[in-house]
C-alpha cells in the first residue's frame, strides 16, 4: 500500500508488511544486501518515470538534459544516459562519468567558472561544448585549441539582466561569479567569431529548487526573448539553446510539487516562435534534482537511543557527514526537517516525538528535529527520503573520519 501522504514525497514508495519498498525489495532485504549501514539507495522505477512523465508533459521538441552536479554516481549516470538526450557536467571528473556511461561528446556541455586548464584541454580532446563564463576563458580555450589543433565546440553562458524569481537559488541576474552579463556578449561574441571555434549556442541558467511554475514561465519567457536579441550579434546561426531548468521538488511540510501544465503550455508557445526566429535550433531544459531528488533514500541505522531532560534522542551510525542537506547545513536558513520515517516500521506500532541525530560531536548533527516517528530500537532503520540529489557528493563524508556510507542503484 502506498505511504499515508503526510508528505508529497511518501507517495512515490509503497509499504508492504510495515516495511518500506525499495526497488521492489523490502528495506531490511537491501540493507542486508548491501552488508553496511548507513547507505543510499536510489530506485530505477522512480528515475524512469519522473523521465516518462517529463516527457508525457512537455512538448515533443524539447531536449531533456541531465545535471550530474545532482548526483554523479556512475551506475545512476549509466542509467540516465539511455532516458535522456544529454548531458552537463561541471568537472573533468564528472566528464570521465559522462564519458564512461556512453554518452555521446556531442550530447554533453560544460559549464562553471573558473574550469581549469587542463580541465579546457580534456574538453576540447574529447570534442563536448564548452559554455564560456569569462573573455579570458576564451582566450585560454583559443590558446588551447591552436596548441592541440582542434576546434573547440563552444557556447556561450549568459548571466541574464533577470533573475528567476522565488528560486531556492539564484544564478542569474545581477552580479554573479556564473556567465557573462548579457550586456558584455555582443563584444565576446565579436571576438568569438574572429576565432576558429565551432559555436554551439546559448547557455541561459537563472536558478534552481523553484516550485512556482508561474516564476518558471516568466523566466522562460524573458531567457527566449534575451536569446533572439543576442542571437542577432552570433557570429553563426544557433545550433543549441539551453534555457535551464530551475523545477523544483517539494522538501518540507507545505510544500507542493510544481505544476507543470503551465510551464508545457508557454514552452508550446515559445516553440512556434523560436522556429521563425532561431530556425532548427534545439531547445534544452536542464534539470537535475528534478530528475533524480525524489528517486533516492538515505537510511541509516539505530544504535541507542536515550532521553534527555523528557526528550527522546534516537541516535544513528549516519548524520550530516553523510546528507549535509538534511542536516539543515546545505543552503537553510531556517532548519526544516527532510521527511522522514522508521523503514522497518514505517506505519503500525507506537509513535513518539523524537530527535533524530548522528554519532558526531556537534549539535549540527542532527537528521530530524521534533519529529512524529514509530518508536525507534537499536537495529532499527532510519530513512530520509528526498535524498536523491545534493546528498552523498555534497556532504563532508571525512568529516570526524567516521566510515563513508555506500550508494546503490536498485
Amino acid at each position: 500500500m502506498p505511504i499515508a501522504k503526510t508528505h508529497p514525497a511518501l507517495a512515490n514508495f509503497t509499504v508492504i508488511d510495515d516495511c518500506l519498498q525499495i526497488g521492489g525489495m523490502p528495506l531490511t532485504e537491501l540493507a542486508a544486501r548491501v552488508g553496511q549501514t548507513p547507505f543510499y539507495a536510489y530506485d530505477r522505477r522512480l528515475l524512469d518515470t519522473r523521465v516518462a512523465d517529463l516527457r508525457a508533459t512537455l512538448p515533443n521538441q524539447i531536449a531533456i538534459h541531465y545535471a550530474l552536479k545532482a548526483n554523479p554516481m556512475p551506475a545512476l549516470v549509466a542509467h540516465m544516459a539511455g532516458l535522456v538526450d544529454g548531458m552537463d557536467i561541471a568537472s573533468a571528473g564528472e566528464l570521465k562519468i559522462a564519458l564512461d556511461a556512453g554518452v555521446p561528446a556531442s550530447e554533453i556541455s560544460f559549464a562553471g567558472p573558473g574550469k581549469q586548464i587542463p580541465e579546457l584541454r580534456a574538453a576540447i580532446a574529447a570534442g563536448i561544448t564548452i559554455n564560456l563564463e569569462s573573455f579570458l576563458e576564451l582566450d585560454r580555450v583559443s590558446e588551447i585549441s591552436q596548441d592541440l589543433g582542434i576546434a573547440a565546440r563552444v557556447a556561450v553562458r549568459i548571466n541574464p539582466d533577470f533573475e528567476l524569481k522565488a528560486s531556492g537559488m539564484k544564478m542569474g541576474g545581477g552580479p554573479k561569479v556564473f556567465g557573462v552579463d548579457a550586456e558584455a556578449v555582443p563584444e565576446l561574441l565579436l571576438r568569438l567569431g574572429q576565432r576558429e571555434h565551432h559555436f554551439a549556442g546559448f547557455h541561459i541558467y537563472t536558478g534552481s529548487q523553484n516550485l512556482r511554475a508561474e516564476a518558471i514561465c516568466e523566466a522562460q519567457a524573458k531567457s527566449f526573448q534575451l536569446a533572439y536579441r543576442l542571437a542577432e550579434h552570433a557570429p553563426s546561426p544557433l545550433r543549441q539553446l539551453n534555457i535551464g531548468g530551475g523545477f523544483g521538488i517539494p522538501y518540507f511540510p507545505g510544500e507542493e510539487p510544481i505544476d507543470l501544465a503551465p510551464i508545457a503550455e508557454g514552452l508550446t508557445e515559445h516553440l512556434q516562435t523560436a522556429r521563425k526566429r532561431l530556425g532548427e535550433t534545439e531547445i534544452i531544459i536542464e534539470l537535475g534534482r528534478y530528475l533524480v531528488g525524489e528517486a533516492g533514500i538515505y537510511a541509516a541505522e539505530v544504535v541507542d537511543r536515550k532521553q534527555s531532560r523528557g526528550h527522546v534522542f534516537v541516535v544513528t551510525n549516519g548524520g550530516l557527514h553523510h546528507h549535509l542537506a538534511a542536516s539543515g547545513n546545505f543552503g537553510q536558513v531556517l532548519r526544516k526537517n527532510y521527511p522522514v520515517v522508521l523503514g522497518n516500521r514505517v506505519l503500525a506500532g507506537e509513535r513518539e516525538q523524537a530527535t533524530v541525530t548522528g554519532p558526531l560531536c556537534t549539535p549540527l548533527d542532527l537528521l530530524a528535529e521534533k519529529v512524529e516517528i514509530a518508536r525507534a530500537e537499536p537495529g532499527d532503520l532510519v530513512v530520509v527520503f528526498q535524498s536523491g540529489a545534493y546528498g552523498y557528493s555534497a556532504s563532508p563524508r571525512g568529516f570526524l573520519s567516521h566510515p563513508e556510507p555506500l550508494e546503490v542503484l536498485v
